[in-house]
């Protein structure tokens, strides 16, 4: 009888591990894709914002027509990128890129960097990047901590038999990392 004692009170304690390590994985995807969808909202406040800004400085720079283009072109791309963070890393570089080169070409129309509707504009624009970096470090803290649960010691065991797969860091590729680091300095005044 003090065998099935010890071995009920052994399963009770295993199936109380494995409903606590599974409930903590649940919360910590959630917690991933919460993350995600903060990071999804601010790109989309980009996205709303970049049609404003091609059509000012299209007033402004008409025969500037190739970085117009290649703006709304990346506009297009990042918002038809579906899946995970590393499908919208790619589509998310070359909007900035494209946008970068259009503020870059700003500069050459002094009636353009004057208007007060771009200044806004401006101003809109870096308040979103600023914004969607806080998200994306709020989404990769949270990717670190579900990753680092999936494989720790036990809960490894349990992440793999209810086939919980790691989730992907939403991150600049290395050849913008440095660029990232210093960006240029536009001066609108």
């Amino acid at each position: 009888m003090s065998i099935l004692l010890v071995l009920g009170i052994a399963i009770i304690i295993i199936s109380v591990y494995v409903a606590v390590s599974y409930n903590m994985l649940i919360n910590s995807k959630n917690m991933v894709n919460a993350a995600w969808s903060d990071v999804e909202t601010q790109i989309k406040r980009r996205y709303d914002l970049v049609p404003n800004l091609v059509h000012t400085v299209k007033g402004y720079a008409s025969h500037e027509s190739s970085a117009l283009e290649n703006v709304m072109k990346a506009r297009s791309a990042a918002m038809e990128a579906k899946g995970g963070a590393e499908v919208h890393s790619s589509a998310e570089k070359n909007l900035t890129k494209s946008l970068r080169t259009l503020i870059a070409v700003s500069e050459n129309y002094p009636d353009l960097k004057a208007s007060e509707n771009f200044l806004k504009l401006q101003f809109e624009l870096t308040d979103i990047e600023d914004r969607i970096k806080a998200s994306r470090r709020f989404y990769n803290t949270n990717v670190m901590a579900f990753n680092t649960r999936i494989e720790q010691f036990p809960c490894n065991f349990i992440a793999k038999y209810f086939k919980f797969k790691q989730a992907g860091f939403f991150e600049l590729p290395h050849e913008e990392s440095a660029a990232a680091q210093n960006p240029a300095e536009v001066d609108f005044k």
